[in-house]
């Protein structure tokens, strides 16, 4: 399902905008504030819901873990490394956090200048993997990150 904005949330800073692969999110001249202009062109990659500081931007879940009328709010914990998937179901009672650790660089940090890159080598342009990809995923960094490396603690329904 597509991403939708609370427009009281949204301050239109645009790294929504800057980072939607299908160019769909656009900022309202009028009222300078995010919005999908075409919801059916949305790839649902959920890049806008984990790039956007104020939290304005939800989705719909999928019914392999939300079931019918929930919302889904998403949470990006810098400090402790996390994104948090919150699903509250339609009676409003019941919720859950699902844990997912960040394995990307910061904002801004994650486009290296090639022209102070070395040039690949033979072996590495003859291998399968993409050019400085073990790097540029963190695996030079002793391999992907997992929640229990961000120091959260489970409890049911809530990270601390």
């Amino acid at each position: 399902m597509p991403t939708f904005v609370y427009m009281t949330r949204c301050d239109g800073c645009g790294h929504c905008v800057d980072i939607c692969p299908s160019d769909i999110m656009h900022i309202d001249k009028v009222n300078r504030r995010a919005y999908n202009i075409e919801p059916n062109m949305c790839w649902e990659c959920y890049s806008c819901v984990k790039a956007c500081p104020m939290n304005a931007i939800d989705v719909r879940g999928y019914a392999d873990f939300a079931p019918l009328g929930h919302s889904v709010r998403v949470r990006r914990d810098e400090e402790k490394g996390v994104i948090a998937w919150r699903i509250i179901f339609r009676n409003g009672k019941k919720d859950w956090d699902l844990l997912a650790p960040i394995t990307t660089k910061p904002w801004g940090t994650g486009i290296p200048n090639l022209k102070e890159v070395a040039a690949p080598s033979k072996e590495q342009r003859d291998s399968q993997l993409l050019f400085n990809e073990p790097k540029y995923i963190r695996f030079d960094e002793g391999g992907l990150r997992s929640v229990e490396d961000t120091g959260a603690k489970f409890k049911v329904g809530v990270y601390y």
